[in-house]
């Protein structure tokens, strides 16, 4: 894993677990026992779906910047799928709170997100190659 990378993935997880945490707690608050379980259950939906991300980026950086972008519309593409059966398994459950497990994934993916765009901006990573020849 390249270190700008590193040092992206870091600091979107330390944003994320405050705001995960935040999230349980007013969920647990507001939605009870149903509300608690659906808030982790969206944590646990995002660190899921963002650990495949790393892990399966990390290892396609390994071999191209192209197998990169091609692993990562591939595993987006398989979470997005994954994403529809679970929503379509689990519609009308009474086992948790499913609005208050959708806003928590939400709030989660926007924090994770939010991080990730701020932490690249501030890099000074070169996205261009520079010619070596001239």
């Amino acid at each position: 894993m390249p270190a700008s990378y590193a040092r992206t993935l870091r600091w979107s997880v330390l944003l994320t677990i405050p705001v995960a945490a935040v999230m349980v707690a007013l969920c647990g608050a507001f939605g009870g026992v149903k509300g608690l379980i659906g808030a982790l259950l969206g944590v646990a939906l995002v660190t899921i779906f963002f650990g495949i991300s790393v892990v399966a980026v990390s290892a396609a950086a390994r071999v191209s910047p192209q197998a990169m972008t091609i692993t990562a519309l591939a595993t987006f593409l398989v979470k997005i799928l994954v994403l529809a059966v679970l929503v379509e398994r689990f519609a009308g459950t009474a086992t948790f709170n499913s609005k208050l497990f959708g806003f928590t994934a939400i709030v989660c993916i926007l924090a994770w997100t939010f991080s990730q765009a701020i932490t690249s901006a501030r890099q000074k990573i070169l996205y261009v190659e520079p010619d070596g020849e001239r």
